[in-house]
């Protein structure tokens, strides 16, 4: 993979997950206890062999994506020859919208001037664990010009995205932009490959002209005459772009077949910013079934098929069900939630009761007390 440099966009705005990006980027979402977004595309990239990445910063909320990379040391990528590079955005003028394109057109000159062939784009929205080298090898057997990852929706989402339709070898025959996913839809995990001369040309011509979005301006609009391909990646995956999707996501990762193709691959871990905590401490009278529970956590009550991130404490009598719950967060004594997200340092007081749906989980806050 000395051939890839790859580029993590980071400039993505989705309207359906709000609640948990108001101060934060996509990319910086905590998911499965410990990990965040943007490890899944970044560990990829580190374990398939590519050593040249650039993190193309978004408009604003970049402090928390800083403050989880540093400098790259935990991925083996702070080098003093190539290794973890950040983009910063170029501030919009004369009523210029900020955009991924945009940030991208910008910062050319990255691209520019490594000395790899191939660029590899990939957004940090999606859950996966990939071998990027398959990737180009597919992009390499079938002369493509351009290669998109894909995986078959397994649930249905309000986000719109980039649909394909493969053909014989992966052969695009149709693609679009459609309004919202359904389950069985191929679509795009934003991974794209191609060479570095074609990835210039094209954000180069469709920013000039116009143009906004990647997607549309740079990929689908000058798609006529290319070779145009979709790499299937047959595992799991999820793209996160509503607040449904982080949910029903996060749960996924109780299913042990899941947790084991993601997390357990022995020459691919994903990789995340270390922090040593004490282990979890299971008061008497805890009862914990079914459930993912990060370290450093105090269990007096009862977890049942719920996600909990570090440092949480749920207290004697209280009881957490269907949930996610983000680091430091409290669950005093005989207060029950099921189907709730709660952010981080969340307080629910004694007694109190909350209960979603698995369509449409109560979402808690950063720092709110109920």
């Amino acid at each position: 993979m000395k051939r890839v440099m790859s580029l993590v966009d980071l400039q993505r705005e989705e309207i359906y997950i709000k609640e948990l990006t108001e101060d934060r980027p996509i990319a910086s979402l905590p998911f499965a206890g410990r990990y965040r977004l943007v490890d899944f595309a970044l560990s990829s990239m580190v374990n398939s062999g590519i050593r040249n990445v650039g993190v193309l910063l978004p408009e604003n909320k970049s402090r928390s994506i800083l403050d989880h990379l540093r400098s790259g040391k935990d991925w083996d990528l702070a080098r003093h020859h190539k290794g973890l590079f950040y983009l910063p955005p170029v501030r919009p003028e004369n009523g210029e919208k900020a955009s991924d394109l945009r940030n991208i057109y910008y910062n050319l000159h990255f691209v520019e001037n490594s000395n790899e062939e191939f660029v590899l784009l990939a957004r940090a929205t999606s859950v996966y664990n990939i071998d990027f080298g398959k990737v180009l090898q597919f992009h390499l057997d079938r002369g493509a010009d351009v290669t998109v990852v894909t995986s078959k929706a397994w649930h249905s989402d309000p986000c719109s995205g980039l649909i394909l339709e493969p053909g014989k070898d992966g052969h695009v025959k149709d693609a679009a932009i459609k309004p919202g996913l359904e389950e069985g839809d191929y679509r795009s995990l934003g991974i794209f490959l191609m060479s570095k001369e074609l990835f210039c040309n094209v954000v180069r011509y469709a920013f000039e002209h116009g143009g906004t979005d990647f997607r549309r301006d740079a990929i689908l609009k000058q798609a006529t005459g290319l070779n145009f391909y979709t790499y299937i990646h047959e595992g799991f995956a999820a793209r996160i772009c509503s607040t449904p999707a982080f949910y029903l996501s996060n749960l996924k990762m109780l299913e042990p077949e899941v947790w084991k193709e993601l997390f357990m691959q022995e020459d691919a871990p994903i990789i995340t910013k270390a922090k040593d905590m004490a282990p979890t401490e299971y008061k008497e009278g805890a009862q914990v079934t079914n459930s993912l529970v990060a370290n450093g956590c105090e269990i007096y009550g009862t977890v049942e098929n719920s996600v909990l991130f570090r440092g949480v404490r749920v207290e004697p009598g209280a009881v957490v069900r269907n949930s996610v719950v983000m680091q430091k967060s409290v669950v005093h004594a005989g207060a029950e939630i099921e189907y709730v997200i709660a952010d981080k340092n969340v307080v629910i007081t004694e007694g109190k009761r909350l209960r979603g749906a698995t369509n449409f989980p109560v979402m808690i806050g950063k720092y709110i007390t109920i």
